[in-house]
């Protein structure tokens, strides 16, 4: 059997990146998998390849953002699937102009946050009770190394933002565990995705965070997908509250280069 047979997976962000890598990993495990992304070629992409390996998707587009699009987003998809036992609130983003705390403007600030933070709490708030309806369920919060520790490339609103989502994450563990529900943060390093390659074209600022990392490398999608694996199935049944890091040693080995 599958590690997640029969269980309807909602993964926001599923057009691209760890949100692609979730959602076909997860429907290689029998999840059925409502991806929603705010783009819908993209998102409509994911679909098509789950369906073409033989799994089972539907594609809802949805702004999490917006409290009344995050609403109906899991009321259709408890229409489509009949129950939800699944949340993983991938969508995320990295911006620009989100820097040092002495440049970044509010304008950058307010978007970083409103998208990694305030959207996972509304996902949180309309998901988590489709989740007690089904009897329990996991939550799986896309978090970051940069809520734990300090950056090499400062991007303030980034870090707050996921730092915040491991507390908030923490908070619903606490208040939910005798009634079924499992929430925990993952936390990746830098992770070689569509957004970061498209945001850090420059050579030497790659360069600046993998002389950070022990292993030597970026993370890959796949990667964060096999942590998220363990974090939405049963053999995590005990797991709740905690941070994974998955982040090839950053976190336990930071140092600055000379």
């Amino acid at each position: 059997m599958g590690r997640l047979d029969g269980k309807v997976c909602v993964v926001t962000g599923a057009g691209g990146g760890i949100g692609r890598a979730c959602s076909l990993r997860f429907a290689e495990e029998g999840g059925r998998l409502a991806c929603t992304d705010v783009l819908e070629e993209p998102g409509r992409e994911t679909v098509a390849l789950i369906e073409a390996a033989g799994g089972e998707a539907a594609f809802f587009a949805a702004d999490v953002t917006d409290e009344a699009s995050v609403a109906a987003l899991y009321g259709a998809v408890e229409s489509r699937f009949g129950a939800v036992h699944v949340l993983v609130n991938n969508a995320g983003v990295l911006l620009p102009g989100d820097g040092s705390v002495l440049e970044t403007e509010l304008e950058a600030w307010r978007r970083v946050l409103d998208i990694n933070l305030t959207g996972v709490f509304l996902c949180c708030k309309h998901g988590i009770p489709k989740l007690l309806a089904a009897g329990g369920g996991s939550v799986v919060n896309m978090g970051s190394i940069s809520g734990l520790v300090g950056s090499a490339t400062s991007q303030i609103g980034y870090a707050a933002s996921k730092g915040a989502v491991i507390a908030l994450t923490r908070d619903i563990a606490v208040e939910l565990a005798r009634r079924g529900v499992r929430a925990n943060a993952l936390c990746p390093g830098p992770v070689e995705t569509p957004l970061a390659l498209q945001l850090y074209t420059d050579e030497a600022a790659w360069e600046r965070r993998r002389v950070h990392i022990p292993a030597g490398r970026l993370g890959k999608p796949a990667e964060i997908a096999e942590a998220a694996l363990f974090l939405a199935s049963d053999e995590s049944s005990w797991v709740t509250g905690t941070s994974l890091v998955v982040d090839g040693g950053i976190a336990v080995a930071y140092t600055t280069p000379e």
